[in-house]
């Protein structure tokens, strides 16, 4: 027998083929880095059996009848789908996070490397001295090289003065060559580091490179920051990758220049290269899980498992649906009144 499409049926079914449509699409695009190229196949084939799937469950339901098995199958292939959309979204939405906080600890580890380097080496004043001697002489260095300021003026000798106070030595005032103002800073740098230190010349050579390797990542890292969401995710990866090979060459060095028994380091690896794979994806969602993680997700699942539930929520058993439009199936009984002539 015929059956007649009602507005239901429009409705559930171009809601259906909106939602796996978009489905069908980040699919491909959550599978592309382990199918490659067949990915656009895998996701078609499973987006087609998750409408096939809707409109069996939508007839079962309608005829009455057990729609367990069809359910478990839908969530089955479904939970595929969810993996692969949960990939693409959240490597969409979340790379420029991503590519900060791994920044953003690269520069936590060059100012940890440069700090335990620092606290083994050999020097003439307690520790406190030290640290403040070290933390002027830097103030002192930028200084020198401000553009608004150049060379050794009012500012930068106050500098000195503090420097003077805390080691009782006297700092020599030493000129530019030319106007190389990045050079005065450095040996500027290099007498104060030799006034308050008993290094060996690679120890010292070690401090100073590690010393300007972590002001030149901050300084790239913070540029990199304030540029645009697009530029910061075509840049980053770059710069990364670069920083990362400095940092785990200075931190080598330095266990060869200290040894073994004084520092104790293991090279990063960058986890960015992972990202569009779909490990990191759930591996980085759940170590910062927070609003914005809690929205892809949810996001993924009213995706790929809300038309399941709208389906099973509004549909009813209608016994009466196939003998809709025909007359004839309802037969009137009852005695036939023949008039007297």
């Amino acid at each position: 027998m015929n059956k007649k499409i009602t507005p239901a049926d429009l409705f559930l079914g171009i809601l259906a083929l909106l939602l796996i449509s978009v489905s069908f699409y980040q699919t491909w695009l959550g599978l592309q880095q382990i199918f490659g190229p067949a990915s656009f196949v895998i996701a078609l084939v499973l987006s087609l059996l998750l409408l096939f799937l809707c409109w069996m469950l939508r007839n079962a339901k309608l005829e009455g009848k057990p729609t367990g098995s069809l359910v478990g199958i839908y969530v089955f292939i479904a939970s595929f789908c969810f993996i692969a959309n949960f990939n693409a979204l959240y490597t969409r939405f979340m790379k420029t996070d991503i590519y900060t906080d791994e920044l953003r600890d690269i520069n936590k580890s060059f100012m940890a490397l440069e700090n335990d380097v620092e606290s083994k080496l050999s020097y003439k004043y307690n520790k406190i001295t030290t640290q403040n001697i070290e933390i002027k002489k830097k103030q002192l260095m930028e200084q020198i090289k401000d553009p608004g300021n150049k060379g050794i003026g009012t500012r930068a000798q106050s500098l000195i003065r503090d420097i003077e106070k805390l080691t009782g030595q006297k700092v020599d005032l030493l000129t530019p060559v030319g106007n190389d103002y990045e050079d005065l800073s450095e040996r500027m740098g290099h007498q104060i580091d030799n006034m308050i230190s008993d290094l060996s010349p690679e120890e010292r050579a070690l401090k100073t490179d590690l010393n300007n390797a972590s002001l030149k990542w901050n300084k790239n890292i913070q540029d990199l920051l304030l540029l645009s969401k697009k530029e910061k995710d075509d840049l980053s990866q770059g710069i990364i990758d670069e920083s990362l090979a400095e940092y785990n060459k200075l931190g080598s060095r330095a266990q060869t220049v200290l040894g073994n028994e004084k520092i104790h380091f293991e090279p990063l690896v960058s986890q960015t290269q992972e990202v569009g794979k779909i490990g990191f994806a759930f591996e980085h969602a759940i170590k910062h899980f927070g609003m914005y993680q809690f929205v892809v997700l949810a996001g993924c699942i009213l995706l790929d498992f809300i038309i399941v539930i709208i389906i099973l929520l509004v549909t009813s058993p209608d016994n009466n649906r196939n003998n809709r439009g025909s007359v004839f199936n309802n037969k009137r009984s009852g005695n036939t009144l023949i008039p007297n002539n």
